[in-house]
């Protein structure tokens, strides 16, 4: 099937610059007899033969350096200790070689929890690989096969220039069927929150994708790998993923030189900004990220950062959303500084952070769309100590939400009991006179601001009260 709608695309795009070239239909489809040596030196004709050898020629290239890999599974020791192994087919998958020496990128779900995994080459000959190393956080693996001779290897081109449009051929093992070839085009490019994997920024593609694909290379027509093929949404069709070759690069190089990716750490908590809460924070809307939670003695918190920033910018790179923040973040070494611009109380400053080494995933709340058009709807009593324990809060002082009214706002932007109210409108609110107080100052129509903590994490709300 995908071997078809690659010759009909072609078919199409064909008959298309035929009318073009020539304001009608070509002769030989109105049926008309015509020489054939006439045809073959027909403009038209021979841009169509040079497109079709550009195509042929790169996927001639392409497939010797594309390989299947089976994840092994041990079945005991034999008496020389080489165990018995056996390629498990359900975890199938392809990969690219990227150097002669035998160095091979693929998805790290492709290799699960394998050690060694058995690598079949265009030739089909067969090796036996050690994986160096594995990444999770964006789903790729490296691996590497020792041989008598050189491998066939791709080369690695420049993800940051792909452009949506361009024509692209994904090469794998589908369902088996070696070193497959599939036409097509980028449908699109940053994509993230398809929750694949920690680090998002996919290339979209109709290039056809399917299980046995993963780890396999995207190219361009210059026989680059510009991304690898990683996933596919099921109930669709034409909508597969590649992880973009830069990023792909980085983790490779890290792979192979430490066995682990080493990524920079900020120290913040982050939430996505809401178009209620950018008129809070005086951004525009969709612009930047909320800080919500700065941890203590990281980087952030010693560069001077505060809950309540915006950060707009890092290195001048925009910064729209918590995912590309963490990308940005952890695309940059530990120990380097780095220049992130935060918007506070309306004015614009530039911070230097000394980064330093990732401890953890950087944390983003996750806090339902901003609603304003219901009531308040929650009770609030002051923190004692026998609440803190009930609700495991390490804070003394606060305004713990005892109650939360069904069907509310409070309810809506998924505030619960035991939250724990901070401030109200960027003011500090520790007891339930504080909270009351603040609220009071709420002019009719506006909204209120709350930073809530819970479980050890903040977050901010915007809700607007009842009308008295």
């Amino acid at each position: 099937m995908n071997t078809r709608v690659s010759a009909f695309t072609l078919i199409v795009l064909g008959f298309g610059l035929f009318t073009w070239l020539f304001g009608s239909v070509p002769p030989t489809f109105a049926g008309t007899d015509i020489d054939a040596t006439a045809r073959k030196v027909s403009p038209g004709l021979r841009l169509l033969e040079e497109l079709e050898t550009v195509i042929t020629d790169l996927a001639e290239e392409a497939r010797p350096s594309v390989v299947s890999i089976f994840p092994i599974q041990s079945l005991g020791r034999t008496r020389d200790g080489s165990g018995d192994r056996v390629p498990n087919s359900a975890g199938s998958g392809s990969g690219v070689i990227v150097d002669p020496q035998g160095h091979i990128i693929t998805n790290n779900h492709v290799v699960g929890d394998a050690a060694e995994v058995e690598v079949r080459f265009s030739d089909k000959s067969k090796l036996f690989a050690q994986v160096i190393g594995k990444d999770p956080d964006t789903d790729l693996a490296v691996l590497k096969v020792t041989a008598d001779h050189p491998l066939p290897a791709a080369r690695f081109g420049d993800s940051a220039g792909v452009k949506v449009g361009q024509w692209v051929l994904a090469v794998g093992n589908p369902f088996g069927l070696d070193r497959t070839v599939t036409l097509g085009v980028v449908s699109g490019i940053g994509r993230e929150n398809i929750n694949l994997s920690r680090y998002e920024n996919f290339i979209q593609t109709d290039a056809s994708i399917n299980p046995g694909n993963s780890g396999g290379p995207l190219f361009n027509l210059r026989g680059d790998i510009i991304g690898i093929n990683t996933a596919i949404i099921n109930f669709a069709q034409g909508i597969g993923f590649a992880i973009p070759s830069n990023m792909a690069k980085q983790v490779m190089h890290h792979l192979i030189a430490k066995g682990k990716v080493v990524r920079a750490w900020l120290g913040v908590g982050l939430q996505p900004m809401t178009p209620d809460l950018a008129k809070k924070f005086g951004v525009d809307e969709n612009e930047g990220v909320l800080v919500n939670e700065v941890f203590e003695r990281d980087p952030a918190a010693l560069a001077g950062i505060k809950p309540g920033d915006v950060i707009t910018k890092v290195d001048g790179a925009l910064v729209d959303t918590p995912n590309k923040l963490s990308r940005l973040v952890a695309g940059l070494e530990p120990g380097a500084t780095t220049h992130v611009e935060v918007v506070r109380d309306s004015k614009r400053m530039i911070l230097q952070v000394a980064l330093t080494e990732r401890r953890d995933a950087v944390v983003t709340a996750s806090i339902p769309q901003t609603r304003s058009d219901l009531k308040l709807g929650i009770d609030v009593q002051d923190l004692t100590v026998g609440l803190a324990e009930k609700f495991h809060l390490k804070e003394n002082r606060g305004v713990l939400i005892s109650k939360v009214e069904t069907g509310s706002l409070a309810q809506a932007e998924g505030l619960r009991e035991g939250d724990l109210i901070k401030e109200v409108n960027r003011v500090d609110t520790g007891t339930v006179g504080e909270f009351a107080l603040a609220v009071s100052k709420v002019k009719r129509g506006d909204t209120v601001l709350l930073r809530v903590l819970r479980e050890g994490r903040a977050f901010y709300v915007v809700l607007k009260p009842a009308d008295p």
